[in-house]
């Protein structure tokens, strides 16, 4: 007869083998940035998880985000979308980072003479490109430029031309606040930036980002989900980039 101890032990041991034996959830992945003859086939957006098979052809280059890293698959061939994931944490961090915006004072971060230059967090606005923007904050909002090296002055309006505010980047600042008294960001607003030359520079909207957004691929579908493409380029390519310097 087996003991009430020895009945619990192998009670306990059949529960341990049970669990090993279901079957390990897969984890899924967004598509980040698709280019190439087959992006229609894998367009940004779409989720694949670990066990997923993708057939390439010469030119491709898949960027696939998940909670545990980046994944960049190149054509031609057929590839596990789980195989050798590359870890971006750290950039992935600096680029996202929440706190950013509220630290950064006019002439805090210093840019880069050349207009190529990226910009190094999601939640500085480029005064360069349109689209709408989402950010966890409308009252702190921060415009960046690409080049440095003078001083420039832009102009930030509602849509309807009632509000008006000026921002002056010293000849080092790549970053200048923007001051929430005298022009509001209201969400679902279109607001307009006028480039020192009197060219308009960009047109934009916001919208809000609820706090839990933090992983890379909840994040990106919040992106995708909420229309701010020029975030989710800035991501991606970001990612892609260190990712791609790991291997």
């Amino acid at each position: 007869m087996f003991s009430a101890k020895l009945k619990r032990t192998m009670a306990a041991l059949a529960l341990g083998g049970a669990a090993l034996a279901l079957p390990v959830s897969a984890m899924a992945g967004v598509v980040v940035k698709s280019t190439g003859p087959s992006s229609t086939q894998y367009p940004v957006g779409t989720k694949l998880d670990d066990n997923a098979m993708i057939t390439l052809k010469p030119g491709d280059v898949v960027t696939v985000l998940t909670a545990e890293g980046t994944r960049v698959i190149k054509g031609a061939g057929t590839f596990r979308v789980g195989d050798r994931p590359q870890i971006a944490s750290d950039r992935f961090a600096s680029l996202t980072r929440k706190r950013a915006a509220t630290r950064v004072r006019t002439g805090a971060v210093r840019g880069d003479t050349d207009i190529n230059a990226t910009n190094p967090s999601l939640w500085y606005v480029d005064v360069t490109r349109s689209g709408t923007i989402c950010l966890y904050d409308l009252a702190t909002v921060r415009l960046w430029r690409p080049a440095t090296g003078n001083v420039e002055t832009y102009r930030v309006a509602g849509q309807d031309g009632t509000s008006t505010v000026e921002v002056t980047f010293d000849d080092v600042a790549a970053v200048a606040p923007l001051d929430p008294t005298r022009l509001p960001i209201v969400e679902g607003n279109d607001y307009v930036i006028t480039a020192p030359d009197g060219s308009t520079s960009a047109r934009l909207s916001f919208v809000l980002l609820p706090d839990d957004v933090e992983t890379p691929d909840v994040l990106a579908e919040a992106l995708i989900a909420k229309g701010c493409s020029v975030q989710l380029e800035n991501l991606a390519s970001t990612l892609e980039a260190s990712a791609e310097g790991a291997a």
